[in-house]
């Protein structure tokens, strides 16, 4: 390559310059300089990329923003300071990027090299959207023996997920139910809230309900209206910030088997990841929601409760989704959609399940809001219409 002295010394200037330069204008300098002293230059480079991209409202310059960054990572010599956490920034806003546009073979292979790199989720939430859940739940695994402690539950709820998708549900309930004992050991400590523990157990009841254990279910539901007694008499031992990330992922989990199938041609959401999803799935899942009211209404109008039951579920679902960890107005309005499943059931007396799963559904809801004596309340309900089957 020919070098322009004349470009590099502009450069040089313009960095020593008493001015402050544009964002622009530094990014231009460092794509100079990066050709000539590519030791020092390359990772600012990669810098002002990442920089540039993060403010672009322009999906096909993120792209090109991020490929280039991406590039000049790779470049970036082997054991440079900050090699690998450049090299991971970059392609994972590569990925991002190339998911947002649709373009999910390219991502796909950005993100094995991200898990070559070291970062193996964003590849296991792709393989999760397109049903390839036992090789998920194989890099899941690989990630925990290397010791990946940050984050447990995150870790743990989607590793047990995508080996619940594979089929493998003791497997699934054997990574659950370590997540279960370190978070009542936290919760006796006060080091994690009871909220948490409460929408574990629940969580798990269902896991051993889906894998034909109704003894298993029922001892965790029973677990979790002794702790739900003990929120509803004293609180929170602690005051602890919002935990809403841990019930929307928890809640939009519960609606995985009411949706069709995942697939590489009609991928759908990484059920249990909460950050994980790639941008073209979640506008696909909730671009959903406008056929959902339309079918909810013509339900209501031929009086089919069971179904619209069911479609109004899925509505909350993806409400939730969309804006279910945001605290502002948070019970004003999410109340609608609990109530409303509550009212749905409670006119199929021939349906204690349906009741029974709307009822969990507001206790969950009602935890989240910190109402906890009618959390308590609802799920003794629904305790008690379970164990009379």
């Amino acid at each position: 390559m020919t070098i322009d002295h004349d470009e590099v010394l502009r450069a040089r200037v313009l960095l020593l310059g008493s001015g402050r330069p544009s964002r622009a204008q530094l990014l231009g300098a460092y794509r100079v300089l990066a050709e000539v002293s590519p030791k020092a230059y390359l990772p600012r480079l990669v810098d002002a990329l990442l920089a540039m991209r993060h403010e672009s409202r322009d999906p096909q310059m993120e792209v090109a923003l991020a490929a280039e960054a991406s590039r000049a990572a790779r470049r970036t010599e082997a054991g440079a300071p900050d090699r690998a956490e450049r090299l991971c920034r970059a392609l994972d806003a590569y990925q991002a990027s190339l998911f947002a546009l649709g373009r999910r073979a390219e991502g796909r292979a950005i993100c094995a090299e991200l898990a070559a790199a070291g970062r193996t989720e964003p590849l296991a939430n792709i393989l999760a959207e397109e049903g390839r859940f036992r090789e998920a739940a194989q890099l899941d695994e690989a990630a925990a023996r290397n010791g990946i402690p940050e984050h447990s539950f995150w870790n743990r709820v989607r590793w047990a997920v995508n080996l619940e998708g594979a089929g493998l549900h003791d497997a699934a309930s054997t990574v659950f139910r370590e997540l279960l004992e370190e978070t009542r050991r936290k919760a006796a400590g006060q080091r994690t809230a009871l909220a948490v523990l409460t929408w574990e157990l629940v969580h798990f009841s269902r896991m051993r309900e889906s894998a034909g254990d109704g003894a298993g279910a029922a001892a965790a539901r029973r677990e979790a209206l002794g702790v739900l007694e003990e929120l509803a008499t004293t609180g929170e031992p602690k005051n602890w910030s919002c935990l809403l990330g841990w019930w929307r992922t928890l809640f939009v989990l519960s609606g995985r088997a009411a949706e069709p199938a995942a697939s590489p041609k009609s991928p759908m959401p990484p059920f249990g990841a909460a950050l994980g999803c790639s941008r073209d799935v979640r506008d696909g899942f909730l671009g959903m929601l406008p056929d959902l009211e339309a079918e909810a209404t013509r339900l209501r109008a031929a009086d089919r409760l069971p179904q619209l039951a069911d479609v109004r579920r899925r509505i909350g679902i993806r409400v939730a989704l969309r804006e279910g960890d945001l605290p502002h107005l948070f019970e004003e309005r999410f109340t609608p959609y609990f109530d409303e499943g509550v009212t749905l059931a409670r006119r199929l007396p021939d349906d204690p399940a349906r009741l029974a799963r709307a009822l969990t559904d507001r206790s969950m809801f009602l935890v989240a809001a910190r109402s906890f004596e009618p959390a308590h309340a609802d799920f003794a309900e629904a305790v008690a219409l379970l164990d009379d089957r």
